[in-house]
């Protein structure tokens, strides 16, 4: 009888250990599982962080035929410095890369800059005045949703490289992503910077 007992206790102490392995291994699988949903979860918030760029760049693009079209039909002639402006959109249509979008932005504020010297009654326009209103607004929402881009860069980046998710994210191929830095180029020469009188 006392050999059965120790036989029982024996298989007790040793079904115990399998359970609490088992319990282990399932709280091992759950954070693996939880740790790889976290970095889908924030690689897709960086995608969709830079679509809202990319949106705000189209946003922009849409509203240059209308600018082109109000100044045009102001000063009655269609410039050199228009048609620039013109084919930094298009460039930008063609590339959706970022470097076009700063050219763009640049190409934009000079023309409004050049329009603003050279025909002071242009500003009195209420179209005029709404689109560049709405231009300016366009730009500012590039900034913030840049901004809210490198926010979510830095949160991945954080969690790709902190350890444990470092192991779990090179498990899964999970990488740093790049952050958005400012190209350092100047400001695209849009013809003389001078509309015709």
């Amino acid at each position: 009888m006392a050999k059965q007992k120790e036989e029982r206790q024996g298989m007790k102490t040793s079904t115990k250990i399998w359970i609490g392995v088992g319990i282990v291994v399932l709280l091992l699988v759950f954070w693996i599982i939880g740790s790889y949903n976290g970095f889908v979860g924030m690689r897709q918030d960086v995608n969709s962080k830079w679509s809202e760029v990319e949106n705000q760049y189209q946003r922009q693009a849409d509203l240059i035929p209308n600018l082109v079209s109000v100044v045009s039909s102001a000063v009655s002639v269609e410039t050199k410095f228009v048609k620039d402006v013109v084919a930094l959109r298009t460039a930008w249509q063609a590339a959706k890369n970022d470097e076009a979008g700063v050219n763009m932005n640049n190409g934009i504020s000079a023309l409004v800059n050049a329009v603003a010297e050279n025909y002071p009654t242009l500003q009195a326009n209420k179209q005029y005045i709404a689109l560049t209103d709405e231009l300016s607004g366009t730009q500012n929402r590039i900034a913030t949703a840049r901004g809210r881009y490198i926010e979510s860069v830095q949160r991945f980046n954080t969690a790709v490289k902190r350890f444990p998710g470092n192991v779990i994210a090179g498990i899964f191929g999970f990488n740093s992503v790049e952050y958005y830095e400012a190209e350092t180029t100047e400001t695209p020469s849009l013809g003389t910077g001078q509309l015709p009188q």
